[in-house]
C-alpha cells in the first residue's frame, strides 16, 4: 500500500491506495509549518483506511511549497552566478529579464568566465581555472552560500560545468551549487534563469524537505518517501533537496495525472476547479502536455520542463458581482467556511450561486434563498462561459474532446460544456492531485542537437532513446517497466550538418514498489 499527499496553499489532501483502490482519502489544513498538516492528514486517513504505518511501502509527496516561494519573493537566498561563455553573451548579461523586486533577493553577484561550446561541440573558448577560483574566493568572501553555473550549450557537452563545480567545492565545500544542465534544455538564458531561482531555493529545500522527513517519522512510516516534479514522474528525497525546482507546477500536473487515471481516460482536456483558480490542461497519453515554449514563473522566463497549463480566476470562493455578469479574479479562498453566504457570512461567492442554482448541496440552503433567481442563473451562465472559453483557448483543434473534471469546485458545473464530447466527473475528483502523486512513475529525459548528415536519423534517436531509457533507470525506475513516451524532432535549419534537436522521455514503475 502507498499514500499520496499533496501539500497545497490552503488544503493537505491524502490518500491511501492498495493498486488502483482508493481506500481512503482525506482533507486537512495545510500548516505554516508544513509538517503539521501533513501529519493531521496522514493520521487522519491512516484511522480511516484501518491501516497501519508499517504496512506502507511509500510516500508520494506533491508540493506548492517551492513555487509559492519563489512566486511571493519569500525565504530566498542570494545568489552567486558563474556563466562560462566569454568572449561570447556579453550583451545580455545574468539575471536581464528578472524582475526588480527579484533581484534585489537574490543579489547581483555575478562573474564572468571564458568558456562554452558551439552547438556541434566546438569550445567557443577554453575555460580558464584561475577565472574560476577568483570568482569563487570573491562569493565566497561576500558570504555566498549558494551558486549557479551556467555554460553555453551545457546540454551537448556538460563538462566545463561539472569541472567549474569542483573547482568552487574545493574553494567553498560547504556552498550550495546549481549546474544549470542538471536543470534546463538549450537556451541559454532561460537555462541559466532555471539554476538561479533553484539556486535561491536551497536552504528551503532542505527545510521543507527535512519536516517531510520529521512528519513520516513521527507518524511512524520508515518507508521511503518521494516527490513529484513538474513532468508527472517521481524524484527522490534527496534529489528534490539538490533541485526543489523541479517541483514547480507539480500541482496541476498532478491533478491532470490523477484525472487520467480516475476516469481511465488517456487523451483528454482537465479542468480543475479549486477555491481561487481553474488550472486547465490537455492530457496526452496520459500525461500533461508539455509547453512548447519558455515557462514564466514569478516574471522570470525558464526553460525546464513544465506542463501547458491556463490559469484562471475562477473557483469556488471566487466573488459575484455586477449581477452575477462579472466572477472573480478575487476570492475568499479559504475563508469560504466564514464569508459565504451559505455559511452564514455575508459575501455572495460562485459555491453560493451553485447552491442556490441546484447544483450543489452544501452548506445551508436557506442563506441564499433571497438571492434574485435572475442573479443566480446569470452567474452560473458565466461559470460556465469562462470554462468553455478556458477550453476553447487549450484545444488545439475544433473537435470536440472529453473533459474531466477535478477539483473540489466541480459542483459549479451543472450542465454539458461547448467543445466537450463529454463532460466525466469521476469518483474521488476532489482529491485527484493527492491520487496524481500516489500513481506517479520514474522519468527520465533527453534535449540534445544531433547531425543528422553525420550520425543518420535512425542511429541519432536510438541514441536519445537509450540514454532517456538509462537515465529513467538511474532515476529510480525498474528496469523493464520504462517506455519512451513523446519523441519530438526539430529541425534546426540556421545549422549547418542537417541540425535536429531531440527530445525523448522515458518512464518507468517505481523499483521496489508494486506496479498500478
Amino acid at each position: 500500500m502507498r499514500i499520496g499527499v499533496d501539500v497545497g496553499g490552503t488544503n493537505t489532501d491524502a490518500v491511501i491506495m492498495s493498486g488502483n483502490d482508493v481506500l481512503a482519502a482525506i482533507k486537512s489544513p495545510t500548516t505554516e509549518d508544513v509538517g503539521g498538516g501533513i501529519v493531521a492528514a496522514v493520521r487522519d486517513v491512516l484511522v480511516q483506511a484501518k491501516v497501519e504505518a508499517a504496512a506502507i511501502e511509500s510516500v508520494m509527496i506533491g508540493t506548492t511549497q517551492f513555487t509559492n516561494a519563489f512566486v511571493e519573493r519569500r525565504r530566498l537566498m542570494e545568489v552567486g552566478i558563474i556563466r562560462l561563455a566569454l568572449p561570447a553573451t556579453t550583451s545580455l548579461q545574468p539575471l536581464v529579464d528578472w524582475p526588480e523586486d527579484l533581484v534585489e533577493r537574490v543579489g547581483t553577484n555575478v562573474h564572468m568566465a571564458h568558456g562554452g561550446y558551439e552547438f556541434d561541440g566546438r569550445e567557443i573558448a577554453a575555460m580558464r581555472e584561475a577565472e574560476i577560483t577568483e570568482a569563487t574566493r570573491a562569493l565566497g568572501k561576500a558570504g555566498i552560500r549558494s551558486i549557479a553555473i551556467g555554460s553555453v550549450f551545457a546540454p551537448m557537452n556538460r563538462s566545463m560545468e561539472t569541472r567549474a563545480a569542483e573547482i568552487v567545492a574545493a574553494e567553498l565545500p560547504d556552498a550550495y551549487v546549481t549546474l544549470s544542465s542538471n536543470i534546463g534544455r538549450i537556451g541559454m538564458v532561460e537555462r541559466e534563469n532555471a539554476a538561479i531561482m533553484n539556486a535561491s531555493l536551497m536552504d528551503l529545500s532542505h527545510r521543507v524537505v527535512g519536516a517531510f522527513r520529521s512528519a513520516l517519522k513521527e507518524l511512524g512510516i520508515t518507508a521511503p518517501f518521494y516527490i513529484s516534479q513538474n513532468d508527472g514522474t517521481l524524484m527522490t528525497a534527496d534529489y528534490v533537496e539538490k533541485y526543489p525546482v523541479l517541483t514547480f507546477a507539480s500541482g496541476p500536473t498532478n491533478s491532470m495525472r490523477g484525472a487520467a487515471f480516475l476516469s481511465n481516460i488517456s487523451d483528454a482536456i482537465v479542468v480543475d476547479i479549486g477555491g481561487t483558480t481553474t488550472d486547465v490542461g490537455v492530457l496526452a497519453q496520459g500525461f500533461p502536455r508539455e509547453s512548447a515554449v519558455a515557462v514564466d514563473v514569478g516574471g522570470v522566463k525558464t526553460n525546464f520542463r513544465m506542463p501547458d497549463i491556463l490559469a484562471i480566476g475562477l473557483g469556488g470562493g471566487s466573488l459575484v458581482r455586477d449581477d452575477g455578469a462579472r466572477i472573480g479574479p478575487d476570492s475568499v479562498g479559504y475563508e469560504l467556511t466564514e464569508r459565504s453566504l451559505i455559511f452564514g457570512g455575508d459575501t455572495l461567492t460562485t459555491t453560493d450561486v451553485a447552491v442556490a442554482a441546484g447544483a450543489a448541496d452544501i452548506g445551508d440552503k436557506g442563506k441564499v434563498a433571497s438571492v434574485d433567481a435572475g442573479i443566480v442563473a446569470a452567474g452560473m451562465d458565466t461559470i460556465h462561459a469562462m470554462l468553455e472559453e478556458a477550453i476553447d483557448r487549450v484545444k488545439t483543434s475544433a473537435a470536440a474532446m472529453p473533459v474531466i473534471l477535478v477539483g473540489g469546485g466541480g459542483v459549479l458545473v451543472d450542465r454539458p460544456l461547448s467543445g466537450a464530447s463529454e463532460v466525466v466527473t469521476p469518483d474521488n475528483a476532489g482529491v485527484a492531485n493527492a491520487i496524481g502523486a500516489a500513481i506517479a512513475q520514474v522519468g527520465g529525459e533527453v534535449d540534445r542537437v544531433f547531425s543528422y548528415d553525420e550520425a543518420g536519423r535512425d542511429a541519432a534517436l536510438d541514441t536519445a532513446k537509450r540514454e532517456a531509457e538509462e537515465r529513467a533507470v538511474s532515476a529510480g525506475a525498474k528496469p523493464g517497466t520504462v517506455s519512451i513516451i513523446d519523441v519530438e524532432e526539430v529541425p534546426l535549419a540556421y545549422l549547418p550538418g542537417g541540425a535536429v534537436r531531440v527530445r525523448v522521455k522515458a518512464v518507468g514503475d517505481l523499483a521496489g514498489v508494486a506496479a498500478i
